[in-house]
């Protein structure tokens, strides 16, 4: 089969079948239906133009999205939106804009000065469409930006229109009760027990590590000066705090340390192997070492799918230390747990279950609108330090008279219904139509890995774990310097001609040679063709570059 194709799901997980097909990848698919001539095209869309134009709108610039005129109001509003979505992606005609910084800069102020009154919406749309890298075409595959779900795009539609936050009962009835039963299952997903386990919707993994370090630092250095941390504070003397993770691990580590009132220096990074793995026996020494040196082993953070390569640590090591050293684990897996939804992949995060603490996010491998982060504890009693009382929100009589709060489970007040486009997703596809999505993508990257792998001009970093890989273009000067300054500047070439969207990123250590492109691949309907022309393009950029 050959060309895009869409699959078509029902509630409960099956798939709609139109004609019976199925890709490679073993989706039921139906194909898209032959293009129109381009004719018929600018028809149909001077036909939504017209139906979109602003003085047809009938809605006032004062109305309201809620209550029962919100549908109303917002019906003609969205088709202005949904023709500029369509003509602003038309004009830019690929992955992204063809242009240099400072010209799409530029276009986007003088729309933003000229657009006014009732031509707003559709102007600002309409530039924004134009000047966005579309992670839904096949050339954008630079980083973990999924082209999110129709159909979780619709929910948020809804959550926008409703308005709900999440900071009180009375702010979000619904809301609070469908969060409440989401968490419950992903927690049984991760390996949790629901009864026992706690967490909260979160705006991605920065936060969510940053959650799982506060209560580490909260109860393993509580537990060892007597005091609530949460109160008095990080002491200053006694054995200094560390955090352990690897050198390959989420910056954000570091960035929660120093929030935390650790420093950054406290975090120890432990070296990888060549897959971008922590070294298990480096991790053993660097527990000793510290203890050795008086020191206190707060946490250890494990990643689960490193940001460049999907990289996983070993998961069951790393919670056998910190059982040892009385550390918390805390496992970010906000890429890497998108494989708890394949049966094929799950193995790869086995014993995820043992960790205090788990970050998720479906805003990679979930084919959510961002934000869709995800913090999870295996035990809600250590969730104590994020209490929070605030007369107005959580008064303790309406909790003992059936209230229920989710305030003080977030570092957030005010907090948006994120887990509502999550929970539509889950029961429109369920997990086994997600975990074909997810395998659909390992299965691409793979192929491109072994595209690579063949090509004379390409050198691929390692086999994919998930859905990334790393390599390189190999100019004929083979200097380190020079290979290095080659890749870089191919990859703005192909940017600045609106031709893809390639990442770019720098193995651990010193000195040149290091600099990688990377592939994350994320478009569950991408073809292995079209991965090809993708590489294709990065070897012609490349050899543009060596004739500069």
């Amino acid at each position: 089969m050959t060309g895009k194709v869409h699959e078509l799901p029902s509630a409960g997980g099956e798939s709609a079948v139109v004609g019976g097909a199925e890709d490679r990848h073993g989706l039921r698919l139906v194909a898209e239906p032959a293009a129109p001539p381009a004719d018929a095209l600018e028809e149909e869309m001077a036909g939504l133009l017209r139906e979109a134009a602003p003085a047809s709108s009938g809605a006032p610039h004062t109305a309201l999205s809620g209550g029962t005129g919100g549908p109303g109001a917002l019906t003609p509003l969205l088709r202005t939106v949904l023709a500029a979505l369509a003509e602003g992606a038309g004009r830019r005609g690929g992955p992204l804009a063809a242009g240099t910084p400072a010209e799409l800069a530029a276009d986007v102020a003088r729309v933003f000065a000229e657009a006014d009154g009732d031509d707003a919406l559709r102007r600002l749309t309409d530039v924004l469409a134009h000047g966005s890298a579309d992670p839904a075409d096949p050339a954008c595959a630079a980083h973990l930006h999924c082209p999110p779900l129709a159909v979780a795009v619709a929910a948020d539609l809804a959550v926008s229109a409703l308005n709900p936050s999440q900071d009180s009962w009375d702010q979000a009835p619904a809301a609070t009760a469908m969060e409440t039963l989401l968490l419950g299952e992903l927690a049984q997903l991760v390996g949790y027990d629901p009864a026992e386990a706690a967490g909260v919707l979160t705006s991605g993994g920065t936060e969510s590590n940053l959650m799982g370090l506060m209560l580490a630092r909260d109860r393993v250095l509580g537990r060892e000066t007597g005091r609530q941390i949460e109160l008095s504070g990080v002491p200053g003397s006694g054995p200094r705090p560390r955090i352990f993770t690897s050198a390959a691990a989420h910056f954000s580590v570091q960035r929660s340390a120093a929030l935390l009132g650790l420093g950054e220096d406290a975090v120890v990074p432990v070296p990888v192997d060549d897959q971008l793995r922590m070294k298990p026996k480096a991790l053993a020494a660097a527990l000793s070492a510290c203890v050795a040196e008086g020191d206190l082993p707060v946490a250890i953070v494990a990643t689960a799918g490193t940001t460049d390569t999907g990289a996983v640590d070993p998961l069951r090591t790393c919670a056998s230390l910190a059982a040892q050293y009385g550390a918390w684990l805390h496992v970010d897996a906000a890429y890497g747990g998108g494989a708890l939804l394949s049966d094929r992949l799950a193995p790869l995060v086995g014993g995820i279950a043992l960790a205090d603490s788990v970050s998720l996010d479906w805003h990679k491998l979930g084919w959510q609108p961002v934000a869709a982060g995800i913090f999870l504890v295996k035990r809600a009693e250590t969730y104590a330090s994020l209490a929070r009382r605030a007369v107005y929100l959580n008064p303790q009589d309406d909790e003992e008279a059936g209230y229920p709060s989710l305030l003080g489970l977030s570092l957030r007040t005010t907090r948006r219904a994120d887990a509502f486009k999550i929970a539509v997703t889950l029961r429109t596809l369920g997990r086994e139509g997600l975990g074909r999505l997810v395998d659909a993508c390992h299965e691409l990257a793979h192929s491109g890995a072994a595209a690579v792998r063949a090509h004379p001009r390409l050198e691929l970093h390692a086999d994919p774990v998930l859905t990334a890989f790393l390599f390189r273009y190999l100019p004929e000067n083979t200097d380190p310097e020079h290979i290095d300054r080659i890749n870089a500047g191919l990859r703005r070439r192909l940017l600045r001609e609106g031709r893809a969207v390639v990442g770019r990123t720098e193995l651990p250590g010193e000195g040149p040679g290091r600099v990688r492109l990377k592939l994350t691949l994320l478009n569950p309907h991408t073809t292995t063709d079209e991965v090809q022309r993708l590489l294709d393009a990065v070897v012609a950029a490349g050899r543009a570059e060596e004739e500069l």
